[in-house]
This record gives C-alpha cells, structure tokens and sequence, in this order.
C-alpha cells in the first residue's frame, strides 16, 4: 500500500468526507493505539465496518485489510477497498497467499486489520444454531507468528444513514501461548478473548447482544 500517492490521499479525504455524512462516527481510545505493527481485530456486523474504520485512522497509519473476497465482487466498493489497503481473502479454505500477505504486512512494521469472525454478525445474522459464530484462530496465529500488537476494536452493528456509528479502540491484548507459536488451542483461546474483548467494548456479548 503507498499512503501518500495522489489517489490514496484523494480517496482518504474526499470519499472519507462523504462517508462521515452518510455514516458519522465517534472514535474512542485512538490514543491506545500503537503506531506501527498493529494487528486490529474488530467485531463485523457490516460490510460497511472495513471502510469507516480505515477514515478514521491516520492518513500515514499503514493499514492493510483481509477482507472477504465477495466484497470484491461489487465493482465501486472493491475499488474503494483496494485503495484504502484491502486485499481479498478466499473463506473456507486456506488462503495461503492472504496469510502470506498478512504476515509481510506486519513484518514490514505495517498495520493489519482483520476480523477475527470471518463474516458479518448482527442481530442473529450469520448465527449458527443460534449462536454466533466462532473466532477463526487465523487472526491469533499471524499475529504470534509476526509478533504484532493485538488490538481488539468494537465497531456499532447499526448502520443507519447520517446515524452515528461508534469505533472504540481498547488496550492492546498480551497473548500467552507455550513455545514459539504455541498450541491449536491457546491460538483457538487467543482469538476468542480478542473477539470477546472487542464487543466488551461496547458492552455486548459476543454477536452483539447487550451484556
């Protein structure tokens, strides 16, 4: 990703300028939030949630996305992620060119955003069984495995047209794990406490319901 080319720097303040009126948002705890080598694990409730939390950043911040390949396929919104630093990754299989592309990221001192569901989950959406879904364990392995910084993000499920959605940063998460990169297991139990912290943030249980 090149932040300061004419087209990032155009897409980052005009589009950004209109996306804040059709979608404001309020950003908390931006000052937690390390600089570089960052791993952002947001919960997902919209496929508008990549978008209003890379506007919000710092225009220098070096944000990368995994973002689901379908996204890619609406031809102004795949643009548009692209231009903001999303890459497509294949789900339900092992997309090993995305994870390649997110461990490079984070050892170039880059920042990665990720979410740790794997799909959008709201109001019982995306629920299997009626529950929510897991935390995929792909998000506690790249970030061991690169030695980023774990971030949990909650971002507000409605998205309402010119209704404020709020973005809250927490503290970054110390991960603990035997051996160099750990167990299936502790991997498993990272991602979920990364998932459980982000909606913590916003005072929900993991999928959304009030705590």
């Amino acid at each position: 990703m090149k932040p300061f080319n004419r087209l990032f720097v155009f897409i980052y303040y005009v589009v950004g300028t209109v996306t804040r009126i059709l979608h404001p948002t309020s950003v908390e705890g931006m000052e937690k939030l390390p600089k570089s080598g960052v791993l952002l694990c947001p919960n997902h409730s919209s496929n508008w949630d990549p978008i209003l939390v890379a506007l919000r950043l710092p225009i220098n911040y070096r944000l990368h996305i995994m973002a689901k390949e379908e996204l890619f396929q609406n031809p102004l919104l795949g643009w548009l992620l692209k231009k903001v630093g999303a890459f497509p990754v294949s789900r339900g299989s092992n997309d090993i060119n995305a994870v390649k592309q997110s461990i490079q990221a984070l050892k170039d001192g880059d920042n990665l955003l990720i979410f740790p569901e794997g799909t959008t989950v709201r109001n019982g959406v995306g629920y299997i069984d009626g529950l929510p879904p897991q935390a995929k364990a792909g998000a506690a392995m790249i970030g061991v495995r690169t030695g980023a910084k774990l971030v949990p993000v909650f971002v507000d499920g409605e998205k309402k047209l010119f209704h404020k959605t709020r973005i809250i940063f927490g503290e970054p998460y110390e991960p603990r794990y035997t051996g160099r990169r750990g167990t299936s297991e502790e991997m498993q139990k990272i991602a979920d406490d990364l998932l459980e912290a982000a909606y913590a943030l916003g005072g929900q249980a993991v999928g959304g319901k009030p705590l």
